[in-house]
């Protein structure tokens, strides 16, 4: 019986065989891994505002309560229809002050009902920071 001592040349020889065929199909599969997160990000939309991942949480929520209470006035796309068009800025441009904004949310005005005792504070927040920001 030969026994032959362990080598680091041996194991650095290029696969041959079966082995190097598996990983060249794995190949493409890493690229795609590796390029991904990149080509997202390139793209502009990695569902991140400033602020991480508390942001587009709080903009997720306001979405949600401004198509469940606020689009049938205003508009899916903030448009307006009976309530006046909010989208493009223009909400920001009529209180440059986000703290006016939500005393309109919270106190209503003219033909807009109050949401103080129907949203949470929390939720008129995020309401407001959609109309702003996702409008």
């Amino acid at each position: 019986m030969t026994v032959r001592a362990w080598s680091c040349i041996d194991h650095e020889r290029e696969p041959t065989g079966p082995r190097r065929r598996r990983w060249l199909h794995a190949l493409p599969l890493a690229v795609v891994i590796t390029l991904a997160p990149v080509a997202g990000s390139a793209c502009g939309d990695d569902g991140e505002e400033p602020g991480g991942v508390e942001a587009s949480a709080e903009l997720r929520e306001g979405a949600e309560v401004y198509g469940a209470r606020c689009a049938s006035c205003h508009g899916r796309d903030g448009d307006g229809g009976s309530g006046p068009a909010l989208g493009d800025g223009r909400v920001a441009e009529r209180y440059p002050e986000i703290a006016d904004h939500i005393a309109v949310v919270r106190d209503g005005r003219r033909g807009m009902p109050a949401w103080e005792d129907i949203l949470t504070p929390e939720e008129i927040e995020a309401v407001v920071r959609y109309e702003r920001e996702g409008l």
